[in-house]
Parts: C-alpha cells; sequence; structure tokens
C-alpha cells in the first residue's frame, strides 16, 4: 500500500472519540467498538423546565446483548426483559419521593456495560424518557427519541436539522489496531468526525484527518482529495 503523503502521519495527532453532545448524551471511556463491550454514561444536564428530574428509562436497542446497569444516586437500577430472549429492553432508574429536589439543580448520570451488535459504521439509539416533579408533585415528562438530523452518521438525513428531541446515540466503529488498518466500508457515512482518534483515514487518493494542522496539509498537497464522504462498498485505509 501506497499514499501520496508521507510527511502527514508526523502531523497528525491522537484525539479521543466522544459522542455528540445533546440535552441526553451518551458517553465511554472511548469509541463504541461494534461487537465489544461498552461502559456507557448516559448524563442528563437538565430537568424539566424547572423541576427536578424523578424518573429516567432508557430503551435498549435491539442486537445490544449482556446489559449489566449499575445503581446511581437514583436507587436500584430496574431492567425490562424480553420474555423469549431474555435479553434486558429498557433500564428504569426512580427517585425516593423524600428525595425530589425543590428545583432543578443538579446533573445526574447513569451508568451501563453491555456488548455492543457486531455491526460497524451504523448508529445505535437509545430512546430516553424523562420524568420530572415539580415541588408542588406535578409530574411533566420529554421523550428523548429523536433519530434525524445532524448526530445521524450514515442515515439518509445526516446533516438535516436535528431533532428537537433527539435520543442518545453511539456510532460504531470497527476493531482496530495500533497503526493500518483496512475496512470495507457497509454503510453511508456522512460524519467523518466519527474518526476522531484517527490519525488519518485514506480512500484511494482521498483523505481526512480530524487534526485541523493535518486536515490543512491533505487540502494543499497535489493529487490529494478532502475526504467528505464514504459510500457503501468502499475499502478505505485507517490508520490509528
Amino acid at each position: 500500500m501506497k499514499f501520496p503523503v508521507g510527511t502527514l502521519f508526523a502531523l497528525a495527532g491522537s484525539l479521543l472519540a466522544t459522542s455528540a453532545q445533546a440535552h441526553v448524551s451518551v458517553t465511554g471511556p472511548g469509541p463504541a467498538v461494534a461487537g465489544a463491550s461498552f461502559d456507557a454514561d448516559f448524563t442528563l444536564s437538565h430537568g424539566c423546565s424547572g423541576a427536578d428530574t424523578f424518573r429516567v428509562r432508557i430503551a435498549i436497542p435491539e442486537g445490544v446483548t449482556s446489559v449489566r446497569p449499575m445503581d446511581s444516586v437514583f436507587g436500584k437500577a430496574v431492567v425490562e426483559k424480553d420474555a423469549a430472549t431474555g435479553n434486558v429492553t429498557a433500564v428504569t432508574w426512580t427517585k425516593a419521593s423524600a428525595d425530589v429536589l425543590a428545583a432543578d439543580t443538579q446533573l445526574y448520570r447513569f451508568t451501563l456495560r453491555a456488548k455492543m451488535p457486531g455491526k460497524p459504521f451504523t448508529t445505535l439509539y437509545f430512546p430516553t424518557t424523562q420524568t420530572c416533579r415539580a415541588a408542588d408533585g406535578t409530574e411533566s415528562t420529554v421523550e428523548w427519541v429523536g433519530t434525524s438530523g445532524g448526530h445521524d452518521h450514515e442515515g439518509g438525513d445526516a446533516g438535516t436539522t436535528p431533532a428537537a428531541e433527539p435520543a442518545p446515540s453511539l456510532f460504531l466503529v470497527p476493531s482496530r489496531l495500533p497503526g493500518w488498518n483496512k475496512y470495507t466500508v457497509t454503510e453511508h457515512v456522512h460524519d467523518l468526525t466519527v474518526f476522531k482518534d484517527a490519525l488519518i483515514v485514506w480512500s484511494g487518493t482521498a483523505a481526512y484527518s480530524f487534526n485541523p494542522v493535518t486536515q490543512a496539509q491533505i487540502e494543499q498537497e497535489p493529487g490529494v482529495q478532502p475526504l467528505a464522504e464514504i459510500h457503501p462498498g468502499t475499502d478505505i485505509w485507517v490508520k490509528y
């Protein structure tokens, strides 16, 4: 394998991958690798119109298995399972009534470990229901279930206006080793920032790097085109 630019690699810095931030976000210690276990931290940055969060229910998408939730400041995690398969389909955390705050002042985090499906270059959505309780006991609910818009890395509507209440999502990357890795992409990838932790991505004579210095070198190098998106069936080389 021969690439037209040899100096780019020295300029590329390592960067940690994180998921896009939303009102309900999901992150982890690194990228979510297809077919591997992942420690997912779901973060709620606010309540509902000034009311404190009282209950959180996170739906587990099909293909995610071996779900092991952690208890939180809300108390015990309660799981729902599919009767036929025994797989966990949702996890709910509920505050004790005495612990509900008079106002929305806290950030909350909920953690679970699960095995990701073996489908790299796809997005997993975790529809989340947030229930809040005001000081007078009134409850309100926000459904974080949207799957359209800029956080959709490989769907046909990627780059459109994000849904008002987007579901937290994870983009699955393929397993990798330090150095060069070759992949055949099976989905349309519109948002190449999913390769944040890569030094550089090559496809034919086109290249991409999340590092702005390296990307600027790519754009100035004769014979090299900036890589903007990846079509299904494309072979790519990625250096980590």
